[in-house]
């Protein structure tokens, strides 16, 4: 059976997009950010994954307040990025891991999720930052399986609901009949808000707060509603769902945490990290 060698969770500003593309790693706006990932890097080297599953939002390019699914999932050969109009170079192309996604897919259904399948999709910078920061050379050495959260248009589900969804991926992984490395990767956050009278609120008691939980006490922001989210971490700090469901993939055992950073602002939005691993 395959196995999960551990969470990544990182936030996904489209600023860090431009920052990559003009060399500002070690400008002083940006280093103390771009500074947090050499462990990660490290980390990831060591835990040698096969497949990345990679628990975002999407901003626009596949789904509009329109036609907005709760939960999607990928289930494509190669997932490409495009133009969002943030000035942001594309990236050489994903390969999707077909056999995950439709066990996957099965899985969550059988969970009684009901997941919206996507045999075509393209990735925004929710997908492809992340993975840049993990391998800034862009030759990714890993396959791909998208899973798709609603943190744009309301309802969005809560954060209990988010949490159940990553325990029941994380259970389907654990029963995908092959012998891969799995590294789950969640994206978002941490406390921001772009517009309104709020806008550039940041939470950072808040932030700390959660990112210490999901060491011990992995549930605790399930207790907030979303209204009250909004309220705690601005409109789009909702985005920390990814986190708790990348968090609950790793299942009720104890985690050891590997290297967590918090700093703020990069683009009026509180950026953190955390790599967990299986204590075992």
């Amino acid at each position: 059976m395959a196995k999960i060698v551990g969470t990544i969770t990182t936030s996904h500003v489209p600023a860090i997009g431009g920052a990559i593309a003009k060399g500002l790693q070690a400008d002083p706006y940006w280093k103390p950010f771009f500074d947090g990932f050499p462990p990660v890097r490290r980390w990831v080297a060591a835990a040698k994954p096969d497949v990345v599953v990679a628990i975002y939002n999407d901003h626009g390019l596949n789904f509009f307040l329109d036609k907005m699914p709760t939960f999607a999932i990928g289930a494509a050969a190669e997932y490409r990025s495009t133009d969002e109009g943030w000035g942001i170079p594309t990236m050489p192309p994903f390969a999707g891991e077909l056999d995950l996604s439709w066990h996957l897919i099965d899985s969550l259904v059988g969970d009684e999720f009901d997941v919206t399948t996507c045999q075509e999709m393209v990735f925004d910078h929710a997908v492809t930052l992340p993975m840049a920061l993990l391998w800034p050379e862009q030759k990714w050495p890993v396959k791909v399986v998208p899973v798709c959260i609603n943190t744009v248009q309301h309802p969005m589900p809560s954060a209990a609901r988010c949490y159940k969804l990553g325990e029941a991926v994380g259970r389907a992984v654990r029963s995908w009949d092959s012998d891969a490395r799995v590294l789950i990767l969640g994206t978002g956050g941490l406390s921001h808000q772009l517009d309104g009278q709020r806008a550039g609120f940041i939470n950072k008691e808040f932030d700390l707060q959660f990112i210490h939980s999901m060491v011990g006490d992995p549930k605790w922001a399930t207790r907030y509603s979303i209204p009250e989210l909004v309220r705690l971490t601005g409109t789009q700090g909702v985005e920390l769902v990814m986190w708790l469901a990348a968090r609950a993939a790793l299942g009720d055992g104890a985690v050891r945490k590997v290297h967590t950073t918090y700093h703020i602002p990069i683009s009026n939005t509180a950026a953190g990290i955390a790599v967990l691993e299986p204590a075992g």
